[in-house]
């Protein structure tokens, strides 16, 4: 199983140029998806109490913010430094660090919640595995997972994204693929909520699941 995706770099400078337009532009603004917000609130809820929160792939922190306006002690970590750079500015009253999914070396039930919100389709089919495993074993007992993504199959090439050039790949999965793959952690789903397609926004997935013991 490979640990590393190949274009690794390439999907860092890609988000670095689109960082600027991401943000102007508004995406990800939680506030205007109320089923979202919904699933996000019942999160922070559930995390509470149970140690700090890890929002992987957090962009400029929109949701981070988010969190923490609802008491959570929640940090974000992105591999776009320029993403980082935007998060920094607009919610300096968060944390936030350059780091990849795949080399986070999380310590073992030392995190209370771990969150992927639409953050982890660039990885690989082969390397989606690992990462998950390694936010399970992070999490405590009673800790909660949350992963949002888009629905479908196969692998979708990008070259545009808001209004830049990119090269990446999103990787298309199935909520019951999905499952399956955190059920292989060991975790159990507690909850999944599906996203109807809407204009060319494609179906997405929420699910949530808990390490138990």
């Amino acid at each position: 199983m490979n640990t590393v995706p190949a274009d690794l770099d390439v999907i860092r400078d890609s988000y670095d140029r689109a960082a600027d337009n991401y943000v102007e532009m508004g995406v990800g603004d939680i506030r205007k998806h109320p089923w979202l917000c919904a699933a996000l609130n019942v999160f922070a809820e559930a995390v509470g109490g149970r140690g700090p929160v890890l929002d992987v792939g957090c962009g400029p922190g929109t949701v981070t913010a988010y969190l923490a306006e609802r008491g959570v002690d929640v940090s974000g970590v992105d591999l776009s430094p320029r993403m980082i750079e935007h998060a920094r500015r607009l919610h300096p009253e968060c944390t936030f660090s350059v780091g990849s999914s795949t080399d986070l070396e999380l310590a073992e039930a030392s995190f209370g919640g771990v969150l992927g919100w639409w953050s982890l389709f660039n990885l690989p089919r082969d390397v989606l595995p690992r990462v998950l495993s390694s936010f399970a074993k992070a999490l405590v007992p009673q800790g909660q997972l949350m992963i949002g993504t888009h629905v479908g199959d196969g692998d979708v090439r990008r070259t545009e994204a808001y209004g830049v050039p990119v090269h990446w790949t999103t990787h298309l999965w199935q909520p019951e693929q999905l499952a399956a793959l955190v059920e292989q952690t060991g975790l159990r789903i507690t909850a999944e909520l599906r996203l109807p397609a809407k204009g060319e926004i494609r179906p997405g997935v929420v699910l949530v699941a808990q390490r138990e013991g």
